[in-house]
């Protein structure tokens, strides 16, 4: 059930961000798509937790703001440095993002 919720809210979000009018500058597409994906790979990574009756709120919450500010500032970083630093993270997320689906998934198969 909680998983439910869960995706409940990942769509909610989803649908009141689209339809908002706030508008983010382009120069900050950068740092907001990598904060997007280390929040998005924590929000999977806490309902792949919460299948397997291991969640932990204060992890949860603590690992969402601490991994969207690590890869934001990787990205500040790496455009100061002149190198691409935020494909690093990217990567990193990315390889997360699929391994909690593909971890969810067979939880949900073998139900």
């Amino acid at each position: 059930m909680a998983w439910f919720l869960v995706l409940l809210g990942v769509l909610a979000g989803a649908f009141i961000g689209m339809n908002s009018p706030l508008v983010i500058p382009a120069i900050y597409a950068k740092y907001m798509s990598v904060a997007i994906l280390a929040a998005l790979d924590s929000v999977l990574g806490g309902l792949r937790t919460s299948m397997e009756d291991k969640f932990d709120n204060l992890v949860f919450i603590t690992g969402f703001f601490s991994n969207a500010l690590l890869a934001a500032l990787l990205a500040y970083l790496g455009d100061h440095l002149g190198v691409e630093l935020y494909m690093a993270a990217i990567v990193a997320f990315g390889v997360r993002i699929f391994q909690n689906l593909a971890i969810i998934r067979r939880y949900l198969l073998k139900k």
